[in-house]
């Protein structure tokens, strides 16, 4: 399968207008979740606050959130697909550009020294674009994510020692959900990376958060730990909007990977109520969108 690069181009345009106005049928099921297990009234108002903002952005096909975020996008690609790997970035930062004045979006990126603002949501190494590879015939997906700052400056990352265990993990996260407070704009998604070197225990974080609810670490001591931590995290009454209640979190993900014998690193990314996302899927009949 040959990728058309046009198509790439308008699907990173369509991909980005979409995410920020749709939200995944999970993050809504997730509201509905919580909705029906609150106990504190004050959530209980937050909660269906949130719930009528995301359908009052649909109904009128508004953004769900004035932040539209620093633009990734994740692009996977199977067997036998023929793609210029340049030219299909290119064609992405085209379509990004494209989205921001077509729309038109309020861009949100800056140079990080001039705080000059090119209003194109480009700029050096942005949008992020991550290119992974499947053992799946004639697949090609660009996943979309808008990830704000709010969500965004609550990120952390821990060189624990070995000797300290899977304590040290569990004492991070929670100390992490508690510095991060209503700044994040609960409900979120906490992401959690363990292992590997630190870049990649970070890119592990942001992997997990951005994970759609209801999936499960594929390893199971990660999955286990998982269900142990958003127990204690919902226990800490932070709550929707960080004005208490039951709901501080949708989820703790945990993504893993192999790490030093002297090494136990760990890092958290977490993601807003508003876990946006969208997804294209290029076929030789053509390109489907989804989520």
């Amino acid at each position: 399968m040959k990728i058309d690069l046009p198509a790439v181009e308008e699907a990173a345009k369509e991909l980005y207008i979409r995410a920020l106005k749709i939200l995944p049928p999970d993050i809504k099921a997730g509201f509905t979740k919580l909705t029906e297990s609150e106990t504190a009234p004050t959530a209980q108002s937050v909660l269906a606050i949130m719930v009528t903002n995301i359908q009052v952005a649909e109904d009128t096909e508004n953004m769900l959130c004035q932040d539209t975020g620093l633009p990734i996008y994740n692009v996977t690609i199977g067997r036998n697909v023929s793609v210029d790997g340049h030219a299909l970035m290119q064609a992405i930062r085209r379509g990004c550009e494209r989205a921001t004045h077509e729309h038109p979006l309020r861009s949100s990126v800056v140079h990080p020294i001039t705080r000059k603002n090119e209003h194109s949501s480009c700029g050096a190494g942005v949008p992020v674009i991550h290119i992974d590879f499947s053992d799946t015939d004639e697949l090609f997906d660009i996943e979309m994510i808008p990830k704000g700052s709010g969500s965004e400056n609550n990120s952390f990352l821990k060189m624990a020692i070995p000797a300290e265990g899977v304590d040290a993990i569990k004492t991070f996260v929670i100390d992490c959900v508690l510095a991060a407070g209503g700044k994040t704009c609960p409900p979120t998604i906490i992401g959690v990376g363990v292992g590997g070197t630190s870049d990649l225990c970070v890119a592990l974080a942001k992997r997990a958060a951005t994970r759609p609810l209801g999936s499960v670490c594929s390893d199971p001591e990660g999955a286990k730990l998982e269900t142990q931590l958003l127990k204690a995290v919902n226990l800490l009454g932070v709550g929707p909007q960080g004005l208490g209640g039951d709901s501080t979190a949708f989820a703790v993900h945990i993504e893993l990977a192999a790490t030093h014998i002297t090494m136990n690193p760990v890092a958290v990314n977490m993601q807003c109520h508003s876990a946006r996302r969208a997804r294209a899927r290029f076929s030789p009949s053509g390109v489907a969108y989804g989520f």
